[in-house]
């Protein structure tokens, strides 16, 4: 059964850039796990206060991806990197209309 995420994400104070870098490597390592990234948008500087800084919409073939992906060893070996940069995610699942 294929997984479809949305992933909102806040970075901390003046770490926007951090923030997009450490998703840059991250994201990469999608296919290793049968996953995509099927849409990413950062949020404009004249969004509203507390808007998310970036919006992730993602999908995996099935759990196992999904899993592989959280446990990913070197994913692991960048959450000092995630810390610094990223205050927030929120994720939730979704399903993505096919147009």
């Amino acid at each position: 059964m294929t997984i479809q995420l949305c992933v909102l994400l806040w970075a901390r104070p003046g770490r926007s850039d951090a923030m997009a870098a450490y998703e840059d490597t991250v994201l990469a390592l999608l296919p290793d796990h049968d996953g995509r990234l099927v849409q990413r948008a950062r949020t404009r500087p004249d969004a509203p206060d507390g808007a998310p800084d970036e919006t992730q919409l993602i999908e995996f073939a099935g759990q196992a991806g999904y899993d592989g992906f959280l446990a990913d060893p070197r994913r692991a070996a960048l959450s000092a990197e995630r810390d610094a940069a990223i205050a927030r995610t929120e994720l939730f699942p979704v399903t993505l209309d096919r147009a």
